[in-house]
């Protein structure tokens, strides 16, 4: 019970302080990261957790398809077909040189082997649409620039996912293990991605009988029961949940808008209170000797990859367009300042790989270097 005093009393201080983390650089999730960690073993000590307790998988698990339903719900097929070209360079070149330039940092200044440094950068290079919502909605910025980030930030995570399951699976133990992990990883996608499309479609044939269809007092709730549906599906079927849940989210938005626009006030508070609850729990796993066991080269490449991989990648794909030098350099610092919001998405996936990664889709643990992943990796998220 202490953790949800803790959390009870952390989501009440970020309730109160959100207004003044609207108009500044005030993260409310740092909040819960301090909460969690001062009630940790490395302080206090009033709760005990470790990777391998439930509770973390479970959190995390939650909050990352919560996460990602909501994310996917932001993807606008007719924005993204009229205006492509923009976040196309982003997403297709900006993201790979981010994780490229992460990896290369992370395995020459860290130590670790090119599969785990590709993972630690894949994990980190995609950035969530929460504070990027933030710049789109203000009228001030020049319309081409919010589509950019509207898109950008809106997509990222659903194109990163395969990449980071499948980099998973190539750190397994052995390469035999690992091959045979492909084929049930893509499976499990494949899965994954049917469910996503299918279970929307049926929901919103169901809805237009005659007979049937939700009192406008309920019908935020459509969307609810057709994500529980799917999270229980994917978790009974084997299905990659995190797939299903933002391809989910996009069809649903795609194919009944007025679903999406009933339910978005209310997924979004779902969404946040089950990121909260994650990095709450991921708080109260740092401990001053998860720090202290990251080297100095380490705190260089953390360093490096806020102030030069993650900027620099976005200007070098936006090379070259007709975005004015200023909007892309506001582009650029917008993509750190999101990652600094990001959530779940970073500090989630350092925590399973800690685990094990114990999702039943997810494949293999890394062979080597998990303790050096999580100290890589989570300066870098924070």
């Amino acid at each position: 019970m202490v953790l949800v005093a803790v959390f009870g009393a952390a989501l009440l201080v970020a309730v109160l302080l959100s207004g003044l983390a609207a108009r500044t650089v005030l993260s409310t999730s740092l909040l819960f990261l301090l909460g969690g960690a001062l009630v940790s073993d490395g302080f206090l000590g009033l709760i005990h957790t470790s990777p391998d307790s439930e509770i973390v998988s479970v959190t995390a698990d939650l909050a990352l398809f919560a996460v990602l339903f909501t994310d996917g719900m932001h993807v606008s097929f007719a924005k993204l077909r009229a205006n492509w070209r923009n976040p196309a360079r982003a997403l297709g070149l900006g993201m790979p040189l981010a994780c490229v330039g992460m990896a290369l940092i992370t395995h020459y200044l860290v130590g670790l082997d090119w599969t785990t440094s590709f993972l630690v950068g894949a994990v980190l290079a995609p950035t969530d649409p929460v504070f990027a919502s933030a710049i789109v909605g203000r009228k001030e910025v020049p319309a081409r620039l919010r589509e950019l980030l509207n898109v950008e930030s809106g997509i990222n995570d659903g194109l990163a996912l395969p990449v980071v399951l499948i980099l998973i699976a190539a750190a397994g133990p052995t390469s035999a293990h690992a091959e045979a992990s492909f084929g049930k990883i893509a499976l499990e996608l494949g899965l994954g991605l049917a469910f996503g499309v299918l279970l929307p479609l049926l929901v919103n044939g169901l809805v237009r009988f005659r007979l049937l269809g939700a009192e406008p007092k309920l019908q935020p709730l459509l969307p609810l029961t057709t994500g529980v549906i799917l999270y229980a599906a994917c978790h009974l079927t084997h299905a990659n949940p995190y797939l299903a849940a933002f391809s989910a989210g996009a069809v649903l938005a795609a194919v009944s808008p007025e679903s999406r626009k009933a339910f978005e006030p209310l997924g979004e508070s779902l969404a946040e209170i089950a990121k909260f609850a994650a990095l709450l729990v991921f708080g109260a796993l740092l401990t001053p000797q998860l720090f202290g066991d990251l080297s100095v080269g380490g705190y260089v490449a953390v360093l490096l990859a806020i102030v030069l991989v993650r900027p620099g990648s976005l200007l070098l794909s936006l090379w070259g367009t007709r975005i004015d030098r200023k909007q892309k350099l506001v582009a650029a610092s917008s993509r750190e300042l999101r990652h600094d919001h990001d959530g779940p998405e970073g500090a989630e996936v350092t925590v399973r790989h800690a685990a094990g990664w114990k999702h039943e889709s997810a494949g293999p643990a890394p062979r080597q270097g998990s303790g050096r992943v999580r100290t890589a990796s989570v300066p870098s998220t924070l």
